[in-house]
């Protein structure tokens, strides 16, 4: 199976898409930032005084490509240089996952699926900056998952 999006296009052209989906949706502030040493994309924005703030790793989805398109004997670039290629695929596909995720929760809000707290609740930033994600798993109150069998 190929991964999705490996072989997405628009990259940063998706940001704009964001933008303009966000915008119709009623969002009044919107902003994005890439965090190289991080490997990460931030877009934040508003929503009737919510704040939320959604990360993607590009190095994640970097590595997911590389499990899937090892080096082989006949491959004719480095292993840093396959991995730079990997990390410039990841760059381009987090833009469409994140348009496209966005995409479906403003369509689950605006059909009643969700509320938006419920489609952003992990999302929502709090006074101190955190998301509540961030403060339910620093807090621990979730428990931990079962292992498998």
């Amino acid at each position: 199976m190929t991964l999705p999006y490996s072989s997405a296009t628009s990259g940063e052209r998706a940001l704009g898409e964001i933008q303009k989906l966000l915008r119709g949706f009623g969002c009044n502030k919107f902003g994005s930032m890439i965090d190289d040493a991080e490997g990460t994309v931030l877009v934040q924005f508003e929503f009737r005084g919510r704040q939320a703030q959604i990360k993607a790793s590009i190095k994640g989805y970097a590595a997911a490509w590389l499990r899937e398109n090892r080096l082989g004997p006949r491959t004719k670039t480095t292993q840093a240089q396959h991995e730079r290629r990997a990390m410039d695929i990841g760059s381009v596909a987090v833009y469409s996952i994140l348009r496209d995720w966005l995409k479906g929760q403003i369509t689950a809000i605006e059909t009643g699926m969700l509320s938006f707290e419920g489609a952003f609740l992990g999302n929502l930033l709090l006074p101190n900056g955190q998301t509540i994600l961030d403060h339910v798993e620093q807090q621990k109150l979730l428990p931990a998952p079962e292992s498998k069998p």
